[in-house]
């Protein structure tokens, strides 16, 4: 980031944003100081009810930017819906939906999530007591749309989170079908770290003359991310390496990334065995399981949390401050999801990438695909990383 940049974004004050004061007072409730840089361009746009295009990558701080913008447009003495925020995940949509409840906590806004592997007919439930605000997974507010458990005659905002993760899992017919019963007036909030073909005609179809804000890659998401690379020779060495980093050095919590789902299960019945306090979440977990392995990380019994690509997008783990890359990811944009758990909202964060003979031309890739610089891991990690 550019130091006029820096300098730019210390000036920065929510106070200007002219946000309505209850919601005001619960946007500094919830920890935000001051506004990233996609909140202070965001934000305004939303507020005035234009349809924008955000591209920016996780960690920069976008989810608040489309929960305050959307919020703040909600009449909250109007009981009927009028904000639909779609997710592309369980995980993603209950987050989400947390920091859309702390940040209304002082405003008699109302909100559900609606998302797949729970209880079809608590969703039912909620839906009756017409929430202003709805999160939820693409398929269950399809489903619910169709049934006619959501009235769409009030929405004005709907918002697409990770939109190009959406349209990779092949959400893209339903999102078709979902624009299909809001109003043709609705504003329409796209926000994806990157842009393909079938966003952009997407966005053609469905969007009014959108307002785009571009949030470089370079610019936030790599600040304050130490990044590290140990060479490790050959596959099988991996374990012992991070065992060794375990037995070395004091860690409070760290995420470790696995691309395979069978590795993840032989690695974390391994560290169970050697007596780490260990957790794994996969696709193939049961909602609840996921929810439960996700609380007990946040609040600290599990220290070490294995998984594969489920949990790179969005997840804000208060103090999570280590990443390690057991495998380097198969996408280049796919790092960036990663190492963001770590160093989010201005903390200092370390991320370490376990590479092979092999993966050696990848990490020269990633390097100029993000213009950083990834060093090989020094001696005094301990000093380094010390959390």
């Amino acid at each position: 980031m550019s130091e006029e940049s820096k300098l730019e974004l210390s000036e920065l004050s929510f106070d200007e944003l002219n946000i309505k004061e209850n919601l005001l007072r619960g946007v500094y409730s919830y920890g935000f100081e001051k506004p990233s840089i996609i909140q202070h361009k965001a934000v305004p746009v939303l507020m005035k009810g234009t349809d924008v295009i955000a591209q920016a990558q996780s960690g920069t701080g976008k989810t608040g930017a489309f929960s305050i913008g959307s919020l703040n447009n909600v009449d909250e003495d109007l009981k009927e819906t009028q904000v639909i925020i779609l997710s592309p995940t369980r995980e993603l949509a209950d987050q989400t939906f947390k920091v859309i409840t702390e940040l209304s906590s002082y405003t008699k806004v109302t909100s559900c999530k609606v998302i797949g592997g729970t209880r079809v007919q608590d969703g039912i439930q909620d839906l009756r007591k017409i929430p202003h605000v709805i999160v939820g997974t693409p398929g269950r507010i399809l489903d619910m749309l169709q049934k006619k458990h959501i009235f769409t005659e009030h929405i004005k905002t709907l918002i697409i989170d990770e939109a190009d993760e959406m349209l990779s899992q092949g959400f893209q017919e339903m999102i078709h079908s979902i624009f299909n019963f809001i109003p043709k007036t609705t504003q329409v909030g796209l926000f994806s770290a990157t842009f393909p073909e079938e966003l952009v005609e997407l966005s053609q179809q469905f969007m009014n003359n959108p307002e785009k804000i571009l949030v470089n890659k370079e610019s936030l998401t790599l600040e304050g991310i130490s990044q590290y690379y140990i060479n490790v020779k050959h596959h099988n060495w991996k374990y012992d390496v991070l065992t060794d980093i375990y037995n070395t050095i004091n860690i409070a919590q760290c995420i470790i990334y696995i691309n395979s789902k069978n590795r993840l299960q032989d690695i974390y019945h391994q560290l169970l065995k050697d007596d780490f306090p260990v957790g794994m979440i996969h696709g193939n977990l049961m909602t609840n399981e996921r929810e439960q392995i996700m609380n007990q990380f946040r609040q600290g019994d599990i220290r070490i949390l294995l998984s594969t690509d489920l949990l790179s997008r969005g997840i804000d783990v208060q103090q999570l401050s280590l990443v390690i890359n057991y495998d380097i990811p198969h996408e280049k944009e796919t790092y960036i999801h990663r190492i963001g758990r770590s160093g989010r909202y201005g903390r200092k964060g370390v991320a370490i990438n376990f590479v092979t003979d092999r993966d050696l031309q990848s990490l020269s890739e990633l390097q100029s695909f993000y213009n950083t610089k990834i060093e090989e891991m020094p001696q005094n990690i301990a000093e380094i990383i010390s959390v």
